[in-house]
């Protein structure tokens, strides 16, 4: 009841007479419209923020003002030969601006209509496809390009994920492939847009890394629901190790420069260096002791170290490397615990 009136009366054919009369009887409207939306939603719902109703108006202002765009718009050559305008604004004045903003959602619905556009169009409550890819890659696309309103670029800058707010306090944010969110708190800024919602979809995103861009390489370390611990750790070693067989030395590095752990073990304990040791990969040997200084003294399930695989097999060249390596290593080692403890007795030194 409450949309059909103020329908009717943001109709432009509802005020006759002079257009000077047409302006003035506008702006007492648009002065009474807060009171009209409160007094027509106050049986039913507790009252709105003020700011909601401040925005309730400049609402129907923009309707107002839709006409003389179109008109403008006309003149202009922008709408298709032979087409209706009167037709185009009223489809827009009764089915987007009024009937689709007038839909009553609660967080539950809104949560489950987000989901839905994460799940590819497929509700995750029924399993029944509701929308097609195509529509919902559409969707998505303008709900991250301006689904925000001014705050559209902004958004999209820091959260990176595509979102709609509502001058009520909502907002759904949608995490593709993963969830959907809808939040709501009435105080708005001065943008239209729920204070504590933005700061919500902040912390979601600073704590987890749903932003598009967090999952390049060197990005900062964020918590990624998607993937189990044991799952990546699996994978990072069939990767490693399988580039130690094959003696890709450049997958090799890379793994060493995303802060990957070269000493990580299989199933039978063998490292990165068993293999290319048995396999006699000359380049990845040297990379692995000179680049990453592994551990040469690791052993497998079977009790054997890289140095005795490559003897089985007999690998001269990587004997040769591993033996002088051992003996560097140990040293290495040795002067390490020797720094440990003198830094340790300088420390006792200033404490006494």
């Amino acid at each position: 009841m409450a949309t059909r009136r103020v329908r009717r009366a943001t109709d432009p054919s509802c005020f006759g007479g002079s257009s000077a009369r047409k302006n003035v009887q506008m702006n007492v409207f648009l002065s009474v419209a807060p009171a009209i939306f409160y007094s027509t939603c106050a049986a039913e719902t507790p009252p709105p923020h003020p700011r909601t109703l401040d925005w309730a108006a400049d609402a129907l202002k923009n309707c107002i003002r839709c006409p003389r765009r179109a008109q403008i718009s006309q003149r202009a050559l922008c709408f298709p030969e032979g087409a209706d305008m009167v037709s185009a604004l009223d489809l827009y004045f009764q089915f987007f601006s009024f009937q689709l903003c007038s839909i009553e959602v609660t967080c539950h619905s809104g949560s489950v209509i987000a989901a839905t556009l994460a799940n590819g169009g497929i509700c995750p409550i029924t399993g029944e496809k509701v929308l097609s890819a195509e529509a919902v890659r559409n969707t998505l696309s303008l709900m991250h390009s301006c689904g925000m309103y001014d705050f559209s670029g902004q958004f999209a800058f820091h959260v990176g994920l595509p979102a709609k707010s509502g001058v009520s306090g909502a907002i759904l944010l949608v995490v593709p492939n993963i969830m959907g969110v809808c939040c709501w708190s009435p105080p708005l800024d001065r943008i239209g847009n729920s204070v504590r919602g933005i700061h919500f979809c902040h912390e979601l995103v600073s704590l987890f890394n749903f932003h598009h861009f967090d999952n390049l390489r060197h990005c900062a370390k964020k918590l990624d629901p998607r993937k189990e611990r044991r799952e990546i750790q699996q994978k990072t070693v069939v990767n490693l190790l399988f580039a130690a067989y094959s003696g890709d030395v450049s997958a090799l590095r890379r793994f060493a420069l995303s802060a990957m752990d070269m000493e990580q073990k299989d199933y039978d304990s063998r490292t990165a260096l068993h293999v290319a040791a048995a396999e006699g990969h000359v380049d990845v040997v040297k990379f692995l002791i000179e680049g990453c200084k592994v551990n040469p003294f690791a052993e497998d399930r079977w009790g054997n170290i890289p140095l005795q695989d490559a003897i089985r097999f007999e690998r001269h060249d990587v004997v040769k490397l591993l033996t002088e390596y051992q003996e560097t290593y140990v040293k290495r080692q040795m002067g390490a615990d020797s720094s440990k403890e003198h830094i340790s007795l300088e420390n006792l030194e200033s404490m006494v």
